[in-house]
């Protein structure tokens, strides 16, 4: 399987919520080409409303069998990266459990209902080595409509009551 990573930052914010159900909400908000020499969980900025945190280093991961969703992802106008937080014990409350370029991969998360899931703008540097992995490892498969089979219009046929012949040879 063909397979190439780039190393990103993933910023993300704890914002303040006015809300008698929850009193914060966790955000990603930016990745960053390459990974930062900050430590994780640096505090990048804050205010009475929020927190914005260094979340980390990671690692996407580009598949050859994911081309497609790369290519409409880069032709959108708008590429990004969704990055994937879920929820955990531990000091801050959350760490980024995905980050992906495929847009489906990113809505199959979406069922558990507990991870937090947002796109981002891709950095122009991860635009241009998703591009030069398109172009070296799409490979177009022509969409091919399926036929279905014809009807046997006998196969459902009313045939009388049914006789079980080992009754009759007896």
């Amino acid at each position: 399987m063909v397979r190439e990573t780039a190393e990103i930052g993933v910023v993300v914010e704890r914002r303040v919520l006015n809300s008698s159900w929850v009193d914060h909400a966790w955000v990603p908000v930016a990745v960053l080409a390459g990974e930062p020499a900050a430590t994780p969980w640096t505090v990048l900025k804050q205010t009475a409303k929020l927190v914005r945190y260094y979340a980390g280093s990671f690692e996407v991961e580009f598949f050859g069998t994911d081309t497609t969703m790369y290519r409409e992802n880069l032709r959108s106008g708008q590429p990004s990266l969704w990055v994937v937080l879920r929820p955990t014990d531990a000091a801050p409350g959350v760490v980024v459990h995905l980050v992906t370029a495929d847009s489906s991969e990113a809505e199959a998360l979406t069922e558990t209902d507990t991870d937090i899931i947002d796109a981002v703008p891709m950095p122009v540097e991860i635009q241009k080595q998703l591009a030069a992995f398109v172009a070296a490892h799409h490979v177009e498969h022509p969409f091919v409509k399926r036929k279905r089979d014809r009807a046997d219009p006998e196969a459902m046929a009313w045939r009388g009551p049914h006789v079980d012949r080992r009754d009759e040879e007896g």
